[in-house]
């Protein structure tokens, strides 16, 4: 009996807080294929919990910065170059070039899993140098790549347009779980109104008027994450003497947050709009809200918007100053009536986006690909 295929999936992340990476090697393995995913071992990383699939780390002496890609690329070169497998799949720009080259040296498949529109987002198109390298490295290996995934509709067109490569949509839905109770209006202290934020601190994500708006916000803060913009949103927080009301909590583990999630109000989903990776955005926790059955803060662009049109589940803001997200999270705090519908929204929408859908597209991808 011939071997399941082997498909080696490239990160720059330790792998412990990927959920999408999670997602998709559990389905792959659970579908007969088998799964390595590579990361990045940091100072920090907790002990990895044991999966289905294989995880390994490559250490690196270089934690950010230039140094690091060129690091972690020439590992990550070299560990490929030595292992066997069916399919080489990169996960994002960061990790293209080494599976472009060990996949032509080896005749394996590849394939580009692009979570986003990794040259337009706000740390690259804002500085011209860092642009110009990652959109030469881009144009050299994305055309090379005829065979990928991406996580929305509108990313899939402008990888059509830029490079004539049309690309599967794998949205991020969660997995499903046991719907939650409906949270009570009457009687609600401050300290059951919690506003939540999961997932990256980074630049583009709206932290320089969020925080500043939650001064007009009669409800905490919680921000579950860490990134390139942490320090500065801790500077805001002690600026605008909001240190008892925005907790930064950390990175949690995707157990942690499936347990923290649907014990808050309100979730945020905020990006600015700077760029088309911003713009076109469909994040994770949009759906991680309606799947813990709360409503959310929502910016008003394209992906958001066509399933708010669908199943009306955040309140949406045209722009992203501090003004606009005071009063639409004071308007999901202050209406009861609309509150009710959003969850209740959240609740039924929960049962149709969720990954049990979800993997089907990706596994035909895989059967198609692999025969």
């Amino acid at each position: 009996m011939a071997p399941a295929p082997h498909i080696i999936c490239t990160v720059t992340n330790d792998l412990t807080y990927d959920q999408r990476m999670i997602r998709i090697c559990n389905s792959l393995v659970t579908n007969g294929y088998r799964v390595t995913l590579v990361g990045r071992r940091l100072p920090g990383s907790l002990p990895l919990e044991s999966r289905p699939f294989r995880q390994v780390r490559l250490p690196c002496r270089f934690r950010k910065g230039p140094l690091f890609y060129a690091e972690y690329n020439l590992r990550l070169f070299f560990w490929l170059l030595l292992r066997r497998a069916n399919v080489h799949c990169a996960i994002d720009l960061d990790t293209i070039l080494p599976c472009l080259l060990v996949s032509a040296i080896r005749g394996s498949k590849r394939v580009y899993d692009a979570h986003e529109l990794f040259c337009e987002m706000k740390e690259i198109v804002s500085r011209p140098s860092r642009y110009r390298i990652w959109k030469w490295i881009e144009r050299l290996a994305v055309p090379r790549f005829p065979q990928g995934y991406t996580v929305c509709a509108p990313i899939a067109a402008e990888f059509e347009r830029m490079y004539g490569v049309h690309y599967a949509v794998v949205r991020n839905l969660p997995l499903p779980r046991q719907e939650p109770a409906l949270k009570k209006q009457e009687g609600h202290g401050q300290r059951d109104r919690l506003i939540l934020y999961q997932g990256a601190v980074n630049e583009g994500r709206c932290f320089e008027t969020l925080i500043p708006a939650m001064k007009e916000v009669a409800a905490p803060l919680h921000i579950y994450g860490d990134g390139n913009f942490l320090e500065q949103t801790r500077q805001l927080i002690r600026r605008e003497g909001l240190d008892n009301r925005v907790l930064l909590q950390g990175k949690a583990t995707p157990a942690v947050l499936q347990q923290v999630t649907p014990t808050a109000y309100a979730g945020i989903t905020l990006f600015e709009n700077n760029g088309l990776s911003n713009y076109y955005s469909l994040a994770n926790r949009f759906f991680d809200y309606i799947q813990a059955g709360i409503p959310q803060l929502c910016v008003n662009y394209p992906s958001y918007r066509s399933i708010n049109e669908i199943y009306e589940v955040a309140v949406l803001i045209d722009d992203t100053s501090a003004a606009s997200i005071a009063a639409g999270l004071n308007l999901l705090l202050r209406d009861a009536v609309l509150y009710e519908r959003l969850q209740r929204n959240c609740l039924e929408a929960g049962k149709v986006l969720h990954w049990a859908q979800e993997e089907t597209v990706l596994l035909n991808f895989y059967s198609q690909l692999l025969g």
